[in-house]
């Protein structure tokens, strides 16, 4: 038989499980081991000997190990043997680059990893999907995606979208019966089974895995999720277009020298090994390699700060960012509701204590109450709880945690403050039937069975503007009456206020079933109700969030609040956190229904929070900010928030309370669910690029003057600064562990004090073309001078004058490296910020000194020692390109200021 076809008690037995109590951790760990986890098979890895092979198919260094080959046939072995030994040096480098990010690669997907609500020797536990096993219960609702392949036990108007095995986009309405029929079923038409990968879209249900991993349905099929799509960012492809212009330019200018230099009468097989060593140098043939690894290690420090990102492009979009929409509650607040006030019955009550610790009292006034002895309050209490998803545990220290949905844990801790527990009131009452929590009903209906009498009766919650419509009846003096006009705009004006105290409001109403009357629909159910009252809580702003939303200001970043909220609760937080400025409006679902997007943008500029607003509401207002040309990051936690997500040029999901599928549809997760973190991201996305551009212009001014020095000495007939061997080391010394070090930056403390930068803003914007040009000129221009001095005043000792080049090149290149640390000048920093770069400064000196009065080395790089008299020309020539070229600039930035100031004072 197949499982479908199977009564829930037959596959109970054929699983050898527990429906009650679920598997046992020791059965769990017994059944993990011996069928593997629950996972799909990943694709083939490249070797590891492929991956350092690959390593050498890039054209330069085919050409260069031709050069090599050539050096050994000529009999230059040493020349040879060090060629390839760089050449071998550099591989590994790009060997251990790659490993790095994809090891950043499979942490990311471990941490992104989705859980599994399952149910573990009679206690709810949330787990990794992969840990979950053959037999294990699972609980799911709304937004989750499955994990593995489920016979349903209970579904509560539960629909399952299974496109991803179906090809068909609409949900699937789900059952528990077995479906008794000899026939073979389709997928789609398994309507008491959930396949992993499926998508829960509504409702909620409980199911037993009956396949997992390569078992699945989706298993079987798994060779089309084996493709991975490697993912480039704009960046990456902007990048990989200038680096062929800057190919074709390098080599130009090498030809140049080669050609130059064999007119001046030089050998042409040392010309031809130099144009090689000096294309392989002056070709940025690692900037993609470095750019990635550059955006690896910014996504490991941005995980450090509880942010994920899923899809590369957000790092750069991050540092675009203009507008950031909110959602309030957990990311702007403590997501710690907590009830202060209760209303029954024409009395207002006050409740003591914060958070979902059961600690409190109830007071009338002043006066200290009984709440037992209050029976519109206890009955208020008690269709919180009865009306409710969540779970309020007690862990050691006394310590109560929650799971599930904050407001709904906030009527469990206030219950509990009164004595009543959830575990008491089950022993009494029978939940039958749910009609889940909607958005856009913004209701949760249950039907109740009192197991004494037999009674039936709905409890209703949610937001007191839909339940008051929703109501004829109210209580009066612990009776119902009749509820009139009058009362109504009684209990909205009450709503008003407590929601100008910045209380969410919770409205509870319920009705009496007839005998044998059971509602099939919510519309049957939330009708003709009674009110009970109102909870009114809190939930606080997060204390970080205020200088949060400061620096987001100074940082030219508007922060926009979303929320479900009523309007005044919105405003009085919005006010309370300095995000409403004077003439800031506020705008609610119902506005936002009645304009549409092009009517919204003409507006949205102004709108800082938009209240009672539905998840749809979102994505106008994502269009909206879009079409005034703003980049909008965009938050949300929900099933019908993915739409908006996916809509935003940066969709932020909730890691803690958000749903799969906006995960799924997001590119950042926050792990914490903290607006912190999303103005963290924004600056460490800032950085990220920033040390882009610091190493793109390091490496290509390095390169400039590499090449000038050459081609000039070419053009003005002197004999050759540097030989290859020379050359090679320069590019393995200077361009490796200083440029990643600059990768590893940190943030300038102005960073978030600029606006945002321009979406198309070009790699070279800022003046970075005109520092790259002026100081690579500058490098070329001063070795050659350190050259042509050595070289006149030894009396034309070649080797000592290469040799003095070849320092002078180094040292130029390994001082200007602190320039590049800062938009403004070397002097703007302190130098020794950078523990990185120091090492990997001192590193490439210390290498350089071994080169030059190491013996053995020596013949090898055609080198000499060098005296005192000849570092201080280095030094001082070395030092020119950054020292003169920043002292220009911070003399023109006083001499402007000064302009700005003197205008000021006329």
């Amino acid at each position: 038989m197949k499982w479908y076809q199977m009564d829930v008690d037959q596959v109970e037995q054929e699983i050898e499980t527990d429906l009650t109590n679920g598997l046992q951790d020791e059965e769990a760990q017994i059944r993990l081991k011996q069928h593997g986890l629950n996972k799909l098979d990943d694709g083939k890895r490249t070797p590891l000997f492929f991956l350092f092979i690959s390593q050498f198919k890039d054209f330069m260094v085919l050409v260069l190990l031709a050069a090599t080959l050539i050096s050994g046939l000529l009999g230059e072995y040493i020349d040879a043997m060090t060629i390839m030994f760089i050449v071998l040096l550099n591989g590994f480098l790009g060997f251990f680059q790659e490993r790095k990010a994809e090891k950043s690669l499979a942490s990311l997907k471990a941490l992104s990893a989705p859980q599994m609500l399952v149910l573990r020797g009679g206690q709810w536990k949330r787990i990794p999907s992969h840990e979950a096993v053959v037999g294990d219960i699972v609980k799911m609702s709304a937004g989750d995606r499955i994990g593995a392949d489920l016979r349903l036990l209970q579904s509560e108007s539960m629909y399952v979208e299974e496109s991803a095995l179906t090809g068909e986009s609409l949900s699937v309405r789900k059952s528990s019966e077995a479906l008794h029929t000899h026939e073979s079923l389709s997928l789609g038409d398994q309507e008491n089974m959930a396949f992993m990968g499926t998508l829960v879209t509504q409702g909620n249900g409980v199911g037993m895995i009956v396949a997992a991993g390569m078992k699945t349905e989706m298993g079987k099929i798994a060779h089309l999720l084996k493709t991975t799509e490697t993912m480039e960012t704009p960046l990456q492809r902007r990048l990989e277009q200038l680096g062929k212009v800057l190919i074709a330019a390098a080599l130009l200018l090498t030809s140049l020298v080669v050609l130059f230099g064999i007119i001046q009468g030089h050998d042409v097989y040392t010309m031809f090994l130099a144009g090689v060593s000096l294309a392989v140098a002056a070709i940025p043939e690692g900037l993609p390699a470095i750019v990635t690894v550059a955006l690896a290690l910014g996504v490991q420090r941005m995980i450090r700060r509880h942010a994920i990102v899923r899809k590369l492009p957000a790092v750069e979009t991050l540092g675009c960012a203009t507008v950031i929409c909110s959602d309030k509650t957990g990311t702007l607040t403590q997501n710690e509701m907590t009830v202060t006030t209760l209303y029954s019955d024409q009395t207002l009550w006050e409740v003591t204590g914060s958070g979902f610790q059961p600690d409190g009292e109830f007071y009338l006034g002043k006066k200290k109450i009984d709440p037992v002895k209050e029976k519109p309050l206890w009955q208020l209490l008690t269709f919180g709880v009865l009306c409710n998803n969540a779970q309020l545990q007690r862990k050691e220290a006394e310590r109560y945690v929650l799971d599930g949905d904050p407001t709904e844990g906030a009527l469990l801790a206030a219950a509990l403050k009164a004595g009543v527990s959830q575990s008491s009131l089950m022993q009494s009452y029978e939940i039958e039937k749910e009609f889940p929590f909607d958005s856009s009903r913004k209701m949760m209906s249950v039907i109740v069975k009192n197991k004494k009498d037999g009674s039936r009766f709905i409890v209703t919650k949610g937001a007191p503007d839909v339940v008051l419509e929703n109501t004829d009846m109210l209580l009066q003096n612990g009776r119902k009456a009749k509820m009139g006009s009058y009362e109504k705009e009684k209990q909205f004006a009450l709503v008003e206020e407590l929601a100008s105290r910045a209380l969410r409001t919770i409205a509870i109403a319920f009705r009496e079933l007839k005998a044998g009357e059971l509602p099939e629909t919510e519309g049957e159910a939330e009708k003709n109700l009674t009110f009970i009252g109102i909870q009114g809580m809190i939930d606080p702003p997060r204390e970080e969030v205020y200088g949060a939303i400061e620096e987001c200001k100074k940082a030219g970043i508007k922060t926009v609040m979303i929320t479900g909220d009523h309007a005044l609760t919105a405003q009085a937080i919005a006010q309370k956190l300095g995000m409403l400025p004077s003439g800031g409006k506020v705008m609610t679902g119902s506005q936002l229904a009645a304009c549409t997007v092009e009517q919204l943008s003409r507006v949205v500029d102004d709108v800082y929070v938009f209240a009672r607003v539905t998840p749809e509401d979102k994505l106008k207002i994502v269009k909206a900010f879009q079409a005034r040309d703003h980049i909008v990051a965009m938050t949300g936690d929900g099933v019908n928030d993915a739409p908006a997500i996916k809509a935003a040029n940066i969709g932020i999901a909730m890691g803690t309370t958000g749903t799969d599928v906006a995960k799924e549809a997001s590119s950042l997760v926050l792990s914490d669910d903290n607006f912190k973190t999303i103005k963290a991201a924004i600056q460490e996305g800032r950085n990220i690029y920033d040390n882009i551009r610091k190493f793109i212009r390091y490496m290509l001014a390095s390169n400039v003057g590499e090449i000038l020095v050459m081609l000039f000495a070419m053009m003005l007939g002197m004999p050759l600064p540097l030989v290859a061997i020379q050359i090679l080391w320069i590019n393995l010394v200077t361009d490796g562990l200083p440029a990643m070090a600059l990768g590893m930056d940190q943030a300038e403390s102005d960073v978030m004090k600029r606006s945002p930068r321009a979406s198309n803003e070009s790699i070279f914007a800022r003046k970075l073309g005109w520092k790259v040009i002026s100081r690579g000129f500058m490098i070329g221009a001063v070795t050659l001078f350190a050259f042509w001095q050595t070289y006149q005043s030894s009396g034309e000792n070649l080797v000592l004058a290469q040799t003095v080049a070849f320092a002078t090149l180094v040292m130029a290149q390994l001082i200007h490296v602190f320039d590049c640390r800062s938009e403004h000048s070397v002097f703007h920093r302190n130098p020794f910020e950078n523990k990185y770069l120091v090492g990997a400064v001192l590193s490439s000196i210390a290498l350089m000194l071994v080169v030059i009065y190491y013996p053995p080395l020596q013949s090898v790089f055609h080198t000499v020692n060098l005296s005192i008299d000849h570092w201080l020309l280095i030094l001082a020539s070395a030092s020119v390109p950054t020292v003169a070229l920043a002292g220009f600039q911070l003399f023109h930035h006083k001499e402007r200021l000064g302009r700005k100031r003197s205008f000021m004072i006329k």
